[in-house]
């Protein structure tokens, strides 16, 4: 046992040693690396290695680098290049002096460690220390230095453990020949005079914490360094008490939790962290579930109301966070701005190493607001998919709540929110996700997402999250436990070593393992009922099989029975806590495949990006809008969620712009103003289709910066300006006046559908007892002809203009120009009502007006039961909007408005209130 827990310590140490063992800033140094240790990630790899690494001149404990080599970490610096030994290939060099190697290091300041890893080119691959973490090497300062070089010192600082009366080689190692003593626990145990190196044995009697100390002395200079040594206690079994829970399970009083780990297979661990100085303690020692998957412990003495950073010291050898743990501290967290994330806790530097978990007893419980939200129906979705960085500069969720008019009044009823769990890194698209119970903080506070969401509900928008449970990253402590060689181990109870399917990144997610399936069910439970959202988008749904593919992308996306067996699965543990939630997979697997979810009750998206951007750009051939319709894929139920832009592909404007078709100069398609009418026709033929729609944000305004710009991940420009140019407010109207009548018309949900969506003249017909719609539109770039169809004859009325026309004949050839397009209904339908009617009729605003006749002046008295803006319109009987009054968002409770009615004719009028999800009317007499 003392041989396996001395080697497999060792192996973590000996990932990087340095040639000669101290150097100073000034002196040169080789760096040597070992890529068989630490994790393994390079292991064996046959090209080319760089060294990623920064200085660390803080202090001698400090873990933040600064004047980076080798940066940015996706290319390959030929001066930070390893040279591969000719003898082991798994071992590199690297020869520099650090006060000239790292650029920019200012003279007044002292190197005093070096932090690194290593990488090839790319970056795609890397060599770090054990669990992931960076590597650190300590910089020799001037005068005499001692160092315990055998066994050597462990990079995340954890203690050496042993069993009892184990006897231990210790080896010290000065910088100069000086007299050098070794001491076990403050008692010396050998010495040797005028000599650079001494070496004893140690027995492990004492239990528990042991210190072994090395020092050397030379005239009145005298340096040292210690070892830690444990003696650990035997493991206990013990059942986990009931009611305790994954992760925290805090108890009544505020001063003590159960903290309970998954982790098969491990040997023992302990719980580091603020309540026991980081130390590995008898108190916070792990007991074993009779099972042997899980351990837990008692924590007592907190202090209620206090956050206590913590982490799990796996083996003795690997510090992790808690899986489940609703907030982490990282490292990076110091770049979060304070308005972002006020008095954010922080990460505890110099006391440990890894991504750190937080405990707080004696939470205060959000008070939720919207009690009384009802959902969209799913024929009446509009998603707008959005990613919090590239949308708003704060890049927060308070702001965003501050945003949601301009998302109300364009007239969407569902936000997706780009994955938001915990990820690495700050600025992220936010698929490398980690930790999938935490939000991650560079958007916030738990807190201001919750006030979020409730704010959406008050205002009838569902909120959907982008959940990534088809792989993990690296900083996972589920990764972490079972890792070596650069991937998952094959007793890992969630991962594959190996991905089963071609487009995996990160480490893929085993779906048939009983471990995997219970960890995504709670994840999927988690933010339902702690966050009430509504419903999940799942990334890359088609990678959750065991069915291995690995190499064949068309063998993946063929019918395969196990997967769709898990997804159902899934969908009726979701179902079984809310019968009405949304599961959107992002699947693109054979349409038989689709078919049978859809049919079950789930959505799928459906990629129209290249149909219609063809079309937009003039380009006919190859513009088929056909797919976009769940009925002519076959499917029985409306759970298509087609899309003509997401942030998984080009902009529909960028392309316009760059590519568009230019054969008739006066219908120039890279000319701003024809893209922009382009795009408005793309949107007839786009909301018109019955089913769920999906926008990518600021598509309503024609946004034209390439994906690729900065990086397909990277920042893009938020350019708000854009909606104060007066075509692409133009789009932004087209959108939202389509989007209202698609959401109060029963004829999208109920009626008859037919669609000629190929070629250059398109038409889509909708009809049921109460209205006919006509669709028509050419996206050629020069004129054309094409039949109506018209389901009657006599008077139709455009839409999106207001004009309208007679028809005597309803097949009569109709000429339309290059981009031209009409949306024709069969009755006169007012946009003004229609977006009115976004909102739920109630008598819960209370609403009157008085005096009631009134000839100059009316009050109007309503009661909110919920904080929210407020519209007070004024209207003749024919539906003509005669005054507005627009309110800032008022507190819940009584209100009243004058309103002015002294030039308002004799008579009686209509006064509603819209507010949120909720409107009410009121009949006022007139009476001067």
């Amino acid at each position: 046992m003392l041989l396996t827990l001395l080697t497999a310590w060792t192996a973590t140490a000996q990932v990087v040693t340095t040639q000669p063992v101290f150097f100073t800033e000034n002196a040169p140094v080789t760096i040597i690396f070992d890529a068989t240790q630490g994790d393994g990630g390079l292991k064996d790899f046959t090209g080319d290695v760089f060294i990623y690494t920064g200085a660390i001149t803080a202090s001698p404990t400090s873990t933040t680098w600064k004047y980076v080599k080798s940066s940015p970490f996706n290319t390959g610096d030929p001066d930070s290049k390893m040279t591969r030994s000719s003898s082991n290939p798994n071992l590199y060099t690297i020869t520099f002096t650090p006060r000239t190697f790292y650029p920019g290091v200012q003279a007044n300041e002292v190197i005093y460690r070096l932090g690194m890893l290593f990488k090839n080119a790319d970056g795609s691959r890397s060599g770090r220390a054990t669990g992931g973490g960076d590597i650190f090497v300590d910089v020799a300062q001037a005068g005499l230095s001692a160092r315990i070089t055998s066994p050597a010192p462990n990079p995340n600082g954890n203690p050496l453990f042993v069993n009892a009366n184990a006897t231990i080689s210790v080896t010290g190692t000065a910088s100069a020949a000086s007299n050098l003593t070794l001491a076990l626990n403050r008692t010396q145990v050998a010495q040797q005079a005028n000599a650079t190196t001494l070496t004893t044995s140690v027995t492990a009697t004492q239990a528990g914490r042991n210190v072994v100390k090395f020092t050397a002395t030379s005239g009145t200079t005298q340096a040292s360094d210690s070892l830690v040594f444990v003696v650990r206690p035997a493991v206990v079994t013990a059942a986990l008490p009931a009611g305790a829970k994954d992760g925290i399970t805090y108890l009544a009083g505020g001063t003590s939790v159960i903290l309970n780990l998954t982790a098969p297979n491990k040997q023992f661990v302990y719980v580091l962290g603020e309540f026991n100085n980081w130390q590995a303690e008898t108190a916070t020692y792990m007991n074993r579930t009779p099972d042997g998957n899980n351990w837990w412990v008692q924590i007592n003495g907190l202090t209620p109301g206090r956050e206590y950073g913590y982490q799990y010291l796996v083996d003795g050898t690997l510090r992790v966070a808690d899986p489940y743990s609703e907030k982490i501290l990282q490292g990076d967290d110091r770049f979060i701005p304070a308005v972002t994330y006020p008095n954010l806790k922080p990460y505890p530097t110099g006391q440990t190493t890894g991504n750190v978990a937080v405990l707080q007893t004696n939470q205060a419980a959000y008070q939720w607001q919207t009690t009384n939200y009802t959902r969209p129906v799913r024929t009446d979705l509009v998603i707008y998919e959005l990613h919090l960085r590239d949308f708003i500069a704060r890049h927060d969720y308070a702001t965003l709540r501050d945003t949601l008019n301009y998302l109300q009044r364009l007239g969407v009823n569902a936000i997706e929110l780009m994955p938001i769990n915990e990820f690495e890194g700050n600025e992220s698209w936010g698929y490398n996700t980690s930790f999938y119970f935490a939000p991650d903080k560079y958007y916030g506070t738990k807190e201001a997402l919750k006030r979020l969401i409730d704010e959406c509900h008050a205002r009838g928008i569902a909120v959907v999250l982008d959940m990534v449970l088809n792989h993990s990253f690296g900083q996972s402590p589920m990764v972490q436990m079972y890792f070596e060689n650069g991937k998952p181990t094959a007793n890992s109870p969630w991962f594959n070593t190996d991905a089963t399917h071609p487009f995996n990144v990160g480490y893929d997610f085993n779906h048939e393992s009983p471990f995997t399936k219970y960890f995504s069910k709670r994840v999927m439970e988690f933010w339902m009922q702690e966050y009430r959202i509504d419903g999940y988008r799942f990334d890359l749904s088609k990678g959750f099989t065991q069915v291995n593919n690995p190499n064949d992308v068309g063998a993946w996306g063929r019918y395969d029975q196990s997967r769709i067996n898990i997804w159902k699965d899934y969908y009726d543990f979701m179902k079984a806590i809310d019968a009405n939630t949304f599961t959107i997979l992002e699947h693109f697997a054979d349409n038989s495949e689709e078919r049978v979810l859809t049919d079950y009750g789930m959505m799928v998206w459906g990629n129209m990006v290249h149909e219609y951007n063809e079309a937009t750009m003039g380009y006919v051939s190859s513009s088929n809008f056909s797919g976009g319709y769940f009925g002519a894929r076959g499917f029985t139920k409306p759970n298509l969620v087609t899309y003509m832009e997401s942030h998984d592909e080009e902009r529909l404007m960028y392309k316009n712009l760059t590519f568009g078709n230019q054969a008739n100069p006066a219908h120039n398609v890279r000319d701003l103003n024809v893209a922009l009418a382009r795009n408005e026709a793309a949107a007839a033929f786009f909301f018109t289709v019955p089913g769920p729609k999906m926008i990518w944000q600021f598509g309503e305004l024609g946004y034209d910066i390439s994906i690729n710009q900065n990086g397909r991940t990277g920042n893009k420009p938020i350019l708000w300006n854009y909606y104060q140019n007066a075509n692409r407010r133009k789009l932004y109207n087209v959108y939202s006046e389509l989007i209202a009548l698609k959401k109060s018309q029963p004829v999208f949900e109920t009626g008859t559908y037919t669609q000629q969506l190929s070629g250059a003249a398109k038409s889509i017909h909708l009809t049921d007892a109460n209205l006919s719609i006509t669709v028509i539109g050419n996206f050629d770039v020069t004129a054309t002809t094409i039949n109506p169809e018209f389901q009657r004859t006599g008077k139709w009325y455009n839409y999106l203009s207001g004009d309208s026309i007679t028809v005597a004949n309803a097949t009569a050839l109709i000429i339309l120009q290059p981009g031209e397009y009409k949306v024709y209904t069969s009755r006169n339908l007012k946009k003004t009502t229609l977006l009115a009617t976004r909102a739920r009729s109630t008598s819960a605003l209370r609403l009157t007006a008085y005096p009631n006749p009134s000839s100059t002046t009316a009050l109007v008295e309503y009661e909110l039961p919920t904080p929210a803006p407020v519209t007070l319109t004024v209207h003749n009987l024919l539906g003509a909007t005669l005054r507005t009054v627009t309110v800032p968002r008022q507190s819940a409770g009584v209100h009243a408005q004058e309103l002015p009615v002294q030039t308002l004719a004799n008579g009686i009028y209509l006064v509603r209130i819209v507010t949120g999800q909720l409107t009410q009317t009121a009949r006022l007499v007139v009476q001067h």
